[in-house]
């Protein structure tokens, strides 16, 4: 419940209470046997469903109003604490595999919230609920493969007292889900490597940090480009070596050009010194030959970019002035010098355009707009999002559903993470340092990071027609170490970073890098 409603439910626990009884007075639902869900937006109240507690909590279930199609939408919520599973059992399926799509909302905390797939003959299938403190409703899905010709629909909570959940516009159809780029930028782990940082597993057994983070299931490797880094990282060479090492264990690239000897962001795209005083003219083949010979020396030595992003969080342009986005035409002539660069070297590659703020629709339309109008060619739409910066669960997943629908093309979550503690280890405030900018619902912890970036990838994971890529995470192994700091001009500049790593301050791997392994 969420708004008035929760509000109301709150300071008046015994009417709900009472109200949920009335519901529980209805005779028991049958079980459904059909090939599809009845009654799949609660807009015939309970009809078509069961309700079952091993702790006699089944008023904890109930229909109400205020749905996210319709009117009804299906609750979970008691006075007390409560175990409650609603659910449908369909038969007479064709085996194959069927994807699960609910619309739910949820106060978060609980022990467990999730919608199911089970007793379908193979192992079930669960997608949790993410906190939604804004009120806005997320779409979920879970697929499994389906033998025996039957199915059971399952929709979840284990909560504590005043703890609720929604769900809505259920729907049970053929197809699969899944995540086919779960990655990490390990840009800077060369230099952290280099300056004493050591890394072990969650049993605490050391190791190679790429060898770690590939046994949990990560499968791409993002890594950025400088021109001429002062400190002589995120170059070339050092792009060379660590694409070596991905490809061995049998990881996929992801390669990030800045155009610049250092950062590149919404707010600073500085052009390398070596370009400073090169007309228009000259830095499109400045973008074009640098690109091409990155990328074919990739090739040389076996290890093919899989993805390329032309330009990093280029809200505002690149290669600033000249391509900001205040002179489109010449911004669109330098990405497109990049993209055509990089298909001139290997045309499976995929060409990557990137913006910053994922969870701003209006920005990423006016974006891939003027790019779309203007002839830029691209095989995907990256996105950052980091939700203490970005917006909502559901600000994101309507700009990832957008933008898919939109261009036609499939989209990535470029960069996320998430902190997992406040804790300072270095000195350096870190970018996300105090409570109050944590994002509601996930507390900074492992177990808050976890659910941070779990939630992120099943957003992802939703979009549409299997259009949703999957998500990166960003710098994963940026642990503190002394030297290996922000500012490749400054030895001593410390790293803001080091909470948001998925290795703990001892170097340990944390339970967020699970995750990694998403279906």
């Amino acid at each position: 419940m969420y708004g008035t409603t929760h509000t109301r439910r709150r300071a008046a626990g015994t009417v709900a209470a009472l109200s949920g009884l009335l519901f529980a007075a209805l005779p028991a639902q049958a079980a459904h046997a059909a090939t599809t869900p009845a009654n799949p937006g609660f807009e015939s109240g309970a009809t078509g469903w069961s309700t079952y507690s091993a702790g006699g909590t089944n008023a904890a279930s109930f229909t109400e109003a205020g749905g996210h199609a319709g009117s009804t939408r299906l609750s979970h919520w008691s006075a007390s604490a409560y175990k409650v599973e609603t659910y449908q059992y369909l038969t007479g399926l064709t085996d194959g595999t069927y994807t699960l799509s609910a619309w739910v909302r949820s106060g978060g905390g609980q022990n467990s919230a999730y919608i199911a797939l089970r007793n379908c003959g193979a192992a079930e299938q669960r997608t949790d609920l993410p906190p939604t403190a804004d009120g806005g409703w997320i779409r979920l899905v879970t697929s499994v493969k389906v033998t025996g010709g039957a199915c059971t629909i399952s929709l979840n909570s284990d909560a504590h007292a005043g703890q609720w959940a929604n769900f809505d516009d259920i729907t049970f159809t053929p197809g699969t889900t899944g995540l086919s780029v779960r990655g990490g930028d390990l840009s800077t782990l060369p230099k952290n490597e280099a300056h004493g940082a050591t890394y072990r597993d969650a049993n605490g057994t050391a190791g190679d940090a790429v060898t770690i983070l590939r046994n949990s299931g990560m499968n791409y490797v993002r890594l950025k480009v400088w021109v001429n880094p002062a400190d002589g990282y995120n170059n070339k060479p050092r792009v060379l070596a660590m694409a070596k090492r991905a490809k061995a264990l049998g990881m996929k690239t992801l390669i990030d050009f800045h155009y610049s000897d250092a950062w590149a962001d919404p707010g600073k795209q500085n052009k390398p010194a070596a370009w400073a005083g090169h007309s228009y003219t000259q830095l499109r083949t400045d973008v074009y030959n640098h690109t091409y010979d990155v990328l074919n020396a990739l090739k040389a030595q076996g290890t093919t970019a899989d993805m390329v992003q032309i330009g990093n969080e280029t809200n505002g342009g690149m290669l600033w002035p000249e391509g900001s986005t205040d002179n489109w035409t010449q911004l669109a002539g330098l990405l497109t010098s990049g993209a055509n660069a990089a298909k001139a070297v290997s045309p499976g590659t995929k060409v990557a355009l990137h913006l910053a703020e994922g969870g701003d629709n209006a920005g990423t339309r006016w974006w891939f707009d003027n790019a779309v109008s203007r002839g830029v060619p691209f095989d995907v739409v990256a996105l950052s999002y980091y939700g203490y910066w970005h917006g909502s669960l559901s600000e994101l997943q309507t700009n990832l559903d957008d933008a898919a629908s939109r261009y036609g093309k499939p989209v990535l979550v470029a960069e996320t993470a998430y902190a997992h503690t406040l804790a300072d280890d270095d000195g350096l405030e870190n970018n996300v340092a105090t409570a109050d900018q944590l994002v509601t619902g996930y507390p900074a912890t492992p177990a808050g990071q976890a659910a941070n970036l779990r939630d992120v990838m099943n957003v992802v994971e939703a979009v549409p027609n299997g259009r949703g890529l999957g998500a990166v995470y960003w710098e994963p192994a940026w642990t503190a170490v002394t030297g290996s700091g922000w500012d490749p001009a400054d030895p001593a500049s410390g790293n803001a970073w080091e909470n948001q790593a998925v290795f703990d301050y001892n170097g340990k791997l944390l339970p967020a890098a699970r995750w990694f392994s998403h279906r």
